[in-house]
């Protein structure tokens, strides 16, 4: 198993609809992509400060299957609407999840 993760910060400039836009975006553009396997995101509960304000954690069967979703036009669509130009900071892993 294949785990991608990624974690960013909005700007200070970003409104909460457009938060929740996103969120329901990407929860349907990983629903729509068979190679997605678990698939959870959410906002930063704000407990400790510092912390990123989003999280995005897909498992995959393999690599390549990630490889179709990060490749993926309305994934790349989802990232030029929503992302660019709005985020601050961004930072990402992938693991073998065993």
């Amino acid at each position: 198993m294949f785990r991608h993760v990624v974690m960013f910060k909005w700007n200070d400039d970003v409104d909460q609809a457009h938060i929740d836009e996103f969120s329901e975006t990407l929860t349907a553009v990983a629903a729509s992509v068979p190679e997605v396997g678990d698939f959870r995101h959410g906002p930063d509960l704000q407990i400790s400060d510092g912390n990123y304000d989003y999280v995005i954690v897909g498992e995959y069967a393999s690599v390549d299957d990630y490889a179709v979703y990060r490749d993926h036009p309305d994934h790349k669509a989802l990232i030029e609407k929503y992302l660019a130009g709005s985020i601050s900071a961004r930072a990402a892993v992938q693991y073998d999840a065993g």
